[in-house]
């Protein structure tokens, strides 16, 4: 079993496998040209599975696929069914942005993958492209529905931007409610990577747009391993909102993050971080073991993005961390 210094007990592992990403979203990426980590400073699907497979048998009973884009690093679907036939009650997920879905869902479903949250921040061709910096919409919509066909369960997310999305947040709602998927509104995270003056809407804000159309929705019962507050609509659907500029949900994270370059992030705010590399690629799981319990006892309480700091910006880059 995995505790961190606050008996914290941590199930969930957040593996990020490429920080590449296609998309240039003006909340995340910086929009001028920068070096990419070398493809020989990643660690290996091989590798990755040796620190997963020891970090299931310490009680990680969740694991979720990110980037970056997780499916621009080929052979991903070879890479779950390592981690699927080791472990095949394992919750095996994964974070895309959705437009290389269309060809690889069926693959990703028969390797063993459960679930899949993916990117939709408008149903607007104009507004969607402004946002990836790309004409992104239409592809993006065909691999929403390739995952479905595919029968994996699936969760939308949509970051409001004023000005941008804002007024796109019914429209992705009711998107949602129609097919009857999970979406989660999350509140922009500050960081230098985001273009220069992006604000993103409150979860105040975001619950004002909602109840123009639905006045009536009601808070639910919060479930504490989840990072979201969950609303109902009078006819029973659900939408969420994930309130980073509150640490309410610190109290009981379980989260541990790992990136393609072997860094075990404790906070997705925090820049603290310790690497496995070495100890892996030398056949040491033992040591890596180590080095994690390590750094989730050097976990802190809280992030950084509460009220009482409104004025911090995080220098990490969120598509080197899977967000």
């Amino acid at each position: 079993m995995l505790i961190d210094g606050f008996g914290r007990k941590h199930d969930y592992l957040r593996v990020s496998v490429t920080e590449r990403c296609n998309f240039r979203c003006q909340y995340c990426m910086p929009e001028k040209p920068f070096s990419w980590v070398p493809k020989e400073n990643l660690l290996s699907y091989e590798d990755l599975f040796k620190f997963i497979k020891a970090s299931i048998d310490e009680g990680i009973k969740k694991v979720r696929i990110t980037g970056g884009e997780p499916l621009l690093r080929e052979g991903l679907d070879v890479f779950i069914k390592m981690i699927f036939d080791y472990k095949n009650d394992i919750d095996l997920a994964l974070t895309t942005n959705g437009f290389l879905l269309p060809k690889v869902a069926q693959n990703l479903k028969d390797a063993g993958l459960k679930r899949i949250n993916i990117s939709l921040d408008s149903l607007n061709t104009a507004t969607a492209a402004k946002i990836a910096q790309k004409d992104v919409l239409a592809t993006v919509l065909e691999g929403i529905q390739a995952a479905d066909d595919a029968g994996l369960k699936i969760k939308i997310n949509c970051v409001p931007i004023k000005g941008i999305n804002d007024i796109d947040v019914i429209d992705v709602l009711d998107f949602c409610k129609e097919k009857a998927y999970v979406v989660r509104f999350i509140e922009f995270m500050e960081n230098h990577h985001a273009k220069d003056g992006a604000k993103g809407l409150n979860s105040d804000e975001i619950k004002a747009i909602i109840a123009t159309k639905y006045p009536n929705f009601k808070a639910v019962p919060r479930d504490n391993s989840s990072p979201a507050q969950y609303y109902e609509l009078e006819c029973g659907f659900q939408f969420g909102i994930i309130e980073p500029h509150k640490d309410d949900f610190c109290a009981a994270c379980n989260r541990i993050r790992l990136t393609a370059e072997g860094f075990l992030i404790p906070c997705l705010y925090f820049e603290d971080a310790m690497s496995i590399k070495e100890a892996i690629q030398s056949n040491n799981v033992d040591e890596a073991v180590n080095i994690l319990k390590k750094v989730l006892a050097g976990k802190p309480e809280k992030n950084k993005w509460s009220s009482k700091n409104d004025n911090e910006v995080s220098s990490r880059a969120f598509y080197q961390t899977g967000g």
